[in-house]
């Protein structure tokens, strides 16, 4: 008889979120690829953004960035 390890609840949870944790079961499942067509898909949402909002849809996304850049800088230069 063999035992099967089961998930922490905070996984399991967050696997039953709807988009997002689909897919990152699915990562978690398959594979890399996976994360390959999601960065491709993120970069298809940000150019539709940027042909039907226009200039808006190029800076908005791209201030939201900023924060997670400045810790990933803090985080480079601290270590």
């Amino acid at each position: 008889m063999t035992t099967t390890a089961r998930r922490p609840l905070w996984l399991r949870l967050f696997y039953l979120i709807p988009i997002i944790g689909w897919t990152a079961r699915d990562m978690d499942k398959h594979g890399d690829d996976n994360l390959i067509w999601g960065l491709i898909t993120i970069v298809a949402l940000w150019l539709s953004a940027i042909l039907l909002f226009g200039y808006p849809g190029l800076i908005i996304p791209a201030l939201l960035l900023v924060p997670t850049i400045f810790l990933y800088l803090i985080l480079v230069s601290w270590g």
